[in-house]
């Protein structure tokens, strides 16, 4: 490798593909049938991914106790019959189960997928319990993205600007007065970060190194991805070693692109943009401040964040034409100001705003990163 930690496309494995290709298409892993890490390294690095130390006895016990509830579920409520040799296997060992074949390897897969929600909806009732207020709960997350990128700009990688944001309360005004369904909880935006690489090449491995150590892919959130950069198939197509997994491809069959479904997105503006719930681990002191019953909801939280990831040819020319930031925002201003002076009248007229869109700008930066390039800066807001 060129620089460590950071894969050429030479050295993905099956699951690497596997999981870039679920940020693109924002599939649910619910829906996959198996795994495909190939040895106990790749285990380990997912398990850690989560925001547990598994050599820690207490995140073990953690681990055990969402692997029995698990169990407990499938046999209570779906009278699911499950094999003594796969209850009695540690976690690690179900992950192998569930790159194997036959009934062990579908049950392991069953288990897992139950954890994975577990763990996730504990997480989130954690954070319902906490005396924080969103800004404290988003710097934690601020904190662990920009240590993780800040050490891969230290080290080389092919990033030439990084931007961290928040969505200003104006620009949270605009969204939700633009749609016609919606509430401040569908806005998955609040905390959002862009991240510009030098060459197109460079999207996959940033993206596969960023899963490994900020946020698992199993945490994207379902439905809200976008990608107009790559037609997936052709691409992996084009490189003879990702072209021999294209047959242990799952979840459905491969789309052109992933598109977005914002009315206000020019038809040329191209992103790679998906939402992750991402784990954040908390440290004992802010526990303490929870009431006892959140002592047993384990140590993480998860909070809502956006990516977009593009590299600086395509970042140039979406700051041209249509495509721009500025004709953005003034298209959908002009859609507030319509929808407040005419409402339901303009809507009879045309037939009904969308159901939902997704923004594809990022507020005025609270941190950079890196530098530009090339293109003009753009105008954030």
């Amino acid at each position: 490798m060129l620089r460590e930690g950071l894969k050429t496309l030479e050295e993905f494995s099956l699951a690497d593909l596997e999981a870039v290709r679920i940020a693109l298409r924002g599939d649910s892993v619910i829906d996959w049938h198996r795994l495909n890490f190939k040895d106990e390294g790749e285990v380990r690095e997912f398990i850690i991914s989560q925001e547990f130390q598994p050599d820690e006895p207490s995140d073990r016990g953690r681990m055990d106790a969402i692997k029995g509830e698990a169990i407990s579920y499938l046999r209570r409520h779906l009278e699911y019959p499950i094999p003594k040799p796969v209850e009695q296997a540690s976690v690690e060992e179900l992950f192998s189960l569930a790159g194997g074949r036959g009934h062990r390897q579908t049950c392991a897969c069953t288990i897992l997928k139950c954890m994975h929600i577990i763990h996730h909806l504990d997480g989130r009732e954690l954070l319902f319990m906490l005396p924080m207020s969103d800004q404290e709960i988003f710097h934690l997350v601020e904190e662990k993205v920009y240590r993780v990128i800040g050490s891969m700009l230290a080290e080389g990688f092919p990033i030439t600007e990084f931007i961290g944001g928040r969505k200003n309360k104006d620009s949270l005004y605009t969204k939700l007065l633009s749609k016609r369904e919606s509430v401040s909880a569908q806005i998955f935006d609040k905390l959002r970060f862009r991240i510009v690489v030098r060459e197109k090449s460079d999207i996959f491995p940033v993206i596969q190194y960023l899963q490994k150590k900020l946020f698992p892919f199993n945490y994207v959130v379902p439905g809200q991805s976008i990608n107009s950069i790559f037609d997936f198939k052709r691409y992996c197509q084009q490189n003879p070693h990702l072209a021999e997994f294209l047959p242990e491809m799952q979840a459905g069959a491969d789309e052109d692109y992933t598109p977005s479904d914002n009315v206000f997105t020019a038809q040329n503006y191209r992103v790679i943009h998906f939402v992750v719930d991402i784990p954040v681990r908390l440290q004992r002191k802010l526990l303490e401040r929870t009431p006892s019953s959140a002592w047993a909801l384990g140590p993480v939280v998860f909070v809502i964040s956006e990516f977009q990831v593009i590299d600086r040819e395509t970042e140039a020319a979406n700051e041209q034409g249509e495509a721009s930031h500025a004709k953005y925002k003034d298209r959908q201003r002009k859609a507030v100001i319509r929808r407040l002076q005419l409402g339901m009248r303009e809507m009879k007229v045309k037939g009904g705003a969308p159901k939902r869109e997704r923004d594809d700008t990022l507020p005025p930066p609270s941190r950079r990163m890196g530098r530009r390039e090339s293109g003009p800066p753009r105008s954030n807001g």
